[in-house]
């Protein structure tokens, strides 16, 4: 007999007796605990809840509080200067589990196939637009010019790959002189390789670049 149980936002496959490791519980050392979102049972016949099963539980014994392995959490910015190290030990608890009671348990009724109905006179929906693109990810381009991209229309890899650059220079001096010293001459090149899934190229133009110059 088994179950499959949600414990502290994680779903495990349990039986009579198993010990398991779950993220950190309240609860002393020797305490029970019960769950109650069990989410299906097999005793001989298979019971499915709907998204739990009504009357099922599963009993434990906190068998102890512990830590994991440490993790190291390295951040770098590539020629910013910027790197941050950290270390993580994810706290976990140790149950032991004691029970599975199935009373009052009732087994899900089977789903009725919905029946679709096509209404002629019902419009199309419209097509979807196309989702932006991170223009972050072309060297030289920072969050305020990526804004004034999008506001000129340009906010995908595809567009900025088919920019004239005398018009992204333009569209720079229109936003003022802070971005008017601004050099795109690369950023369709790099643009284009993105939206082109080039990602091993991008990087090697991008490695030869200074602020994409």
């Amino acid at each position: 007999m088994y179950a499959i149980v949600e414990i502290a936002g994680q779903q495990f496959k349990v039986a009579k007796d198993q010990k398991v490791f779950v993220h950190r519980l309240k609860g002393e050392e020797g305490s029970k605990v019960t769950f109650d979102n069990v989410l299906l049972v097999d005793n001989g016949s298979v019971t499915v809840g709907a998204p739990a099963i009504e009357g099922a539980a599963v009993t434990a014994k906190i068998l102890s509080h512990l830590k994991g392995d440490k993790v190291i959490v390295f951040k770098k910015k590539r020629r910013k200067g910027f790197r941050k190290k950290n270390g993580h030990r994810q706290s976990f608890t140790q149950i032991q589990i004691e029970g599975i009671a199935t009373s009052g348990a009732k087994k899900a009724a089977p789903k009725k196939e919905a029946v679709k109905t096509e209404n002629p006179a019902a419009k199309k929906a419209a097509p979807k637009a196309a989702k932006a693109d991170d223009l972050r990810k072309v060297e030289g381009i920072g969050p305020k010019i990526a804004g004034i991209f999008a506001e000129a229309g340009i906010d995908t890899f595809a567009k900025l790959g088919k920019a004239d650059v005398e018009k992204l220079k333009e569209i720079l001096a229109a936003a003022g002189p802070r971005y008017a010293s601004k050099n795109p001459t690369t950023w369709p090149q790099q643009a284009q390789l993105a939206a082109d899934g080039k990602w091993d190229e991008l990087k090697e133009l991008q490695d030869n670049l200074n602020g994409g110059v």
